[in-house]
């Protein structure tokens, strides 16, 4: 499964590297969002029996239609001005709960457009590598990445030195001693 680690530095040695990662994130990415749609669809399936006629189901169904777009978590009641949300939720300690059918539907849903957007964003990094690609850098260059929340966000350019690798720690210091008189 993907890594928890939302922010790292990592070095990669070769451009074919950082976009084999690229790639490789990706396709964990498409596979979890597919999972997690069929998980979705099955499940407003086995619900359609019982809240097939109300109106937050329907607007479930219309929002799984439309998988690109943002789930909208509020609806405005008819004739009126105010927003109500289509499911309960009590916070507790900076975490949202809710107990009901509505909640694991909206959680599907939000889970699938965060990882469409990670797709998209990675997407980018795949398009901008090619790019690097083909200013043909040498093989003398090693790419320090920061990563955010799985995604390559900058990319620091380093020369080898001497045909080596990058030296990860170097420690040296100095004494100085006074002397008594």
């Amino acid at each position: 499964m993907l890594d928890n680690l939302t922010t790292e530095i990592r070095s990669f040695y070769s451009l074919q590297d950082l976009s084999d990662s690229v790639k490789e994130q990706i396709n964990q990415y498409k596979t979890l969002a597919e999972e997690y749609s069929q998980w979705l669809g099955s499940f407003i399936r086995d619900l359609e029996s019982t809240y097939g006629k109300e109106e937050w189901f329907k607007n479930m169904q219309a929002l799984q239609r439309l998988p690109k777009k943002p789930a909208r978590k509020e609806e405005k009641k008819k004739g009126g001005k105010e927003k109500t949300a289509l499911t309960e939720w009590v916070l507790l300690k900076g975490i949202m709960l809710s107990a009901s059918e509505q909640g694991e539907v909206e959680i599907l849903f939000d889970a699938i457009e965060e990882i469409n957007k990670k797709v998209e964003q990675l997407s980018r990094v795949g398009e901008a590598v090619e790019d690097l690609e083909r200013l043909a850098l040498g093989k003398e260059i090693i790419y320090v990445t920061y990563v955010h929340d799985g995604v390559p966000e900058k990319i620091v350019l380093r020369h080898k030195k001497d045909g080596e690798t990058l030296e990860k720690f170097k420690f040296a210091t100095d004494f100085s001693v006074l002397k008594e008189i």
